[in-house]
């Protein structure tokens, strides 16, 4: 069954839409992608000649006046055999910025329209070539950082987490079918809703999406990355744990306290994760006004922060570096990280249990340590190659299934209420929905292909 928009898709089905689908800029080979009923014949006005399925044909692109504004391959993909569903034509040219433009305006001239950010995929989720989790992985994809955020987006493209979330929905629908049984036929000598046998049921199916949910946290992480703020009084060594991570001098480190002023901010691949890291000025009481406001900054940025690096410089009194803990927030976890290990004669070490790391920034020895307790905390540690991409918003949708599953329990325990839990469990269904696209908002769903690129 095809998917139907009602505020959008229907006053659009019988448009032509054109973009480009390769990055603006110079480049050997550029490509326009045209998808609608019109796209082969414009195609075809184009190239001159019948373009053949799936066959790739060199030929000259003419303008209306026939002359030739490029050469290259013309593909046709007729529906519903292609990535829209929908008839499309792809031109791939050279990639002159100037050619694109004049090629996209002589289709656009022939009763296309400019596609909107992420129209393509859209069709393709309306007219069921893909799940609005599959599409959203085309964006996570494109889009992704490192390679593990690369993996993981693919493996969604390929269907791992809507079948996670197609199999919660069997086993949900087979509880509603039992239930609803028993109370549509009350006067039968079977008692199908013994108590303990939905509680069982029930149990089975929380425990699944508890285990989606923490998958689904990981996949976020992949994708979102972790943000981290590196605190501790001033001279600690934030700054060269900072150039340290990086791998070059991106903070400025002298022996005067203080010389980090403001939130100096990079992004990272660690091993896989991607990170934001916020190296602050050191927290103090400060006299002179840049550095309060440097300090003021640096609580802000911990205030944000998922990690906070508490970086603790064991030549100097430990005590009032440790009770910087007291002032982070609520939240955010802390590593603490003894820095300048060659000062003090320790060796480089790592507790995982305890959250700390012994290393030297400067010499840039026991980082691994650190990378794997940021790996740990992030709820990656045990992410394999399984790992798929996944949004804030698929998060949100599952706690809400489990909450509708806890409300339908505690009603049928408490108040021997199955209609109230068979209610339930239709609403977990539905918020089950919202991540594949079978149940969505219009205005949500709007906004999910507009954060696309143009031309996907």
């Amino acid at each position: 069954m095809t998917r139907q928009n009602p505020e959008t898709h229907t006053e659009r089905s019988g448009d032509t839409i054109a973009a480009p689908a390769t990055p603006p800029g110079a480049g050997g080979v550029a490509v326009l992608r045209i998808s609608g009923p019109a796209a082969r014949t414009i195609g075809e006005t184009i190239t001159g000649k019948p373009l053949k399925e799936r066959v790739a044909h060199f030929r000259s692109f003419t303008d209306a006046d026939g002359s030739v504004l490029d050469t290259g391959i013309a593909l046709f993909f007729r529906a519903p055999g292609s990535f829209t569903g929908e008839d499309v034509v792809e031109l791939q040219g050279h990639g002159g910025p100037v050619v694109q433009q004049m090629l996209l305006r002589r289709v656009l001239s022939l009763g296309a329209r400019p596609a909107r950010p992420g129209e393509f995929s859209e069709r393709a989720f309306l007219n069921d070539k893909l799940d609005l989790a599959q599409a959203e992985a085309i964006a996570d994809l494109v889009a992704s950082g490192t390679e593990s955020a690369a993996r993981a987006a693919q493996r969604s493209l390929e269907g791992a987490f809507s079948g996670r979330v197609n199999a919660l929905q069997s086993r949900l629908t087979e509880l509603r079918v039992f239930i609803e049984a028993a109370l549509d036929f009350p006067d039968e000598e079977i008692d199908f809703i013994a108590e303990s046998d939905v509680l069982e049921r029930l149990r089975v199916v929380t425990a699944e999406v508890d285990a989606l949910l923490d998958e689904t946290r990981r996949g976020q992480v992949l994708r979102d990355g972790v943000t981290v703020a590196i605190v501790g009084l001033p001279n600690a060594g934030k700054s060269s744990l900072l150039n340290a991570l990086a791998g070059r001098d991106s903070a400025i480190v002298t022996d005067i306290p203080g010389t980090t002023r403001d939130v100096l901010r990079e992004t990272l691949s660690l091993d896989g994760l991607p990170v934001h890291i916020a190296d602050t000025a050191g927290i103090r009481e400060a006299d002179d006004q840049v550095e309060a406001e440097g300090v003021r900054r640096a609580r802000a940025a911990l205030a944000a922060a998922d990690v906070a690096l508490l970086v603790i410089d064991p030549t100097q009194p430990e005590a009032p570096q440790r009770a910087l803990r007291e002032e982070f927030p609520g939240g955010v976890r802390c590593i603490e990280v003894i820095n300048k290990s060659d000062l003090a004669g320790e060796a480089p070490s790592v507790d995982e249990t305890a959250g700390r790391v012994v290393l030297s920034a400067r010499e840039r020895v026991g980082l691994d340590g650190l990378v794997r307790l940021l790996h740990g905390v992030a709820g990656l540690a045990d992410a394999g190659e399984g790992a798929f991409s996944a949004r804030t918003r698929h998060l949100e949708a599952l706690r809400r299934t489990r909450e509708h599953l806890a409300r339908g329990r505690q009603q049928l325990q408490e108040l021997e209420l199955p209609e109230t839990l068979a209610e339930e469990l239709r609403l977990a269904q539905r918020e089950l929905g919202t991540i594949t696209g079978e149940f969505l908002p219009d205005d949500l769903l709007g906004a999910i292909f507009t954060s696309f690129c143009i031309g996907k």
